[in-house]
């Protein structure tokens, strides 16, 4: 606990101080969001506090992490720098949505290729394909959530405390260690991104994040339990950004436009606002489903088969009620 709450306290410190640089530099370097009809905030905002996400998160893992276990890491930041280096090229000249997945592809195709990969079924082609589904969908579920002051940056700190708490009971020194950067990253970050915020995440920060907590959810193990009822934990964890992605599908594919290259305030947060919450009572309502999913992945990971499952159908009714009266209703 000792060597997590320095990892913690690091990240944190790091993100406090790295962020207004970014900030800085992104002003320097035109690196801003300017206002448009979809978005809602009425004067450019810097970019780049990815950057100093990124950064705090890798320097208190170097700095404090056992060597031991950082060098097993290699495959997670190889694959985080490129996704990194990937949204910052994006909020510097918005690249093409084939040229983002081709470079998603290959960070995951970095993790596969150094151990990090999900393995449930026998057949390695299927875990393959598993693995490239979950990191991919998680990455981007993670950037489409960025779309309200704190919000991406809060949900993916509350994740990251789950799985922290989650691995700190089963001993897993390496996924808490990651989640404890990550954990002090998001916080030193919300520091100057809760509305109104002073700076955005940008790609470099949302990807980054997606790309992490989906390997931080790979390499979370439970020896207690059977992978038949685990295999819930992370997805339980991750399920605010998990719906909030299959609710703008949905809802795009019935308008009848791509879900992939459309923007447009369609997101769970938007219609929270548009049903009369303030932007801070809408992200503050969000974190309280975040960690009663987390809450609810807890049980699961030491729960048996017929417990998991009722609980695991419960919130798959839940998001189909949620997905219809915000869609339908």
């Amino acid at each position: 606990m000792t060597t997590y709450m320095l990892i913690f306290a690091a990240a944190l410190a790091f993100a406090v101080g790295g962020t207004p640089v970014a900030r800085w530099v992104a002003a320097r370097t035109d690196i801003v969001d300017r206002p448009s009809g979809r978005k809602l905030h009425m004067e450019p905002i810097p970019l780049l506090g990815g950057a100093a996400i990124y950064a705090a998160f890798i320097l208190a893992l170097l700095l404090f992490g056992d060597r031991f276990y950082v060098s097993q890491l290699v495959g997670i930041f190889i694959g985080a720098t490129l996704i990194s280096f990937l949204g910052v090229w994006d909020d510097r000249e918005t690249i093409r949505p084939l040229l983002k997945l081709a470079g998603q592809t290959a960070a995951a195709l970095t993790l596969i290729v150094t151990g990090v990969r999900i393995n449930l079924i026998p057949g390695d082609v299927v875990d393959i394909i598993i693995t490239l589904v979950w990191v991919i969908g998680i990455t981007n579920a993670l950037n489409l959530l960025d779309n309200m002051d704190g919000l991406s940056g809060g949900v993916a700190a509350i994740a990251a405390g789950f799985f922290l708490l989650l691995a700190a009971v089963s001993g897993q020194f390496l996924v808490g260690s990651l989640a404890a950067a990550l954990l002090g990253a998001c916080l030193g970050f919300l520091r100057y991104n809760f509305n109104p915020a002073e700076v955005f995440m940008g790609d470099a920060g949302s990807l980054f994040l997606g790309f992490v907590l989906a390997a931080v959810g790979i390499k979370l193990r439970f020896p207690g339990n059977r992978p038949a009822v685990t295999w819930m934990t992370p997805v339980l964890v991750l399920g605010l950004p998990i719906f909030d992605t299959t609710l703008v599908v949905v809802s795009r594919l019935r308008r009848g436009v791509n879900p992939f290259t459309t923007a447009g305030k369609d997101h769970i947060s938007h219609r929270v606002v548009a049903r009369g919450w303030t932007h801070r009572e809408a992200v503050m309502m969000l974190y309280l489903v975040a960690c009663a999913l987390g809450a609810a992945a807890i049980f699961v990971s030491q729960a048996g088969l017929r417990e998991a499952y009722v609980v695991g159908a419960c919130a798959v009714l839940a998001a189909l009620y949620a997905l219809w009266r915000l869609e339908w209703k």
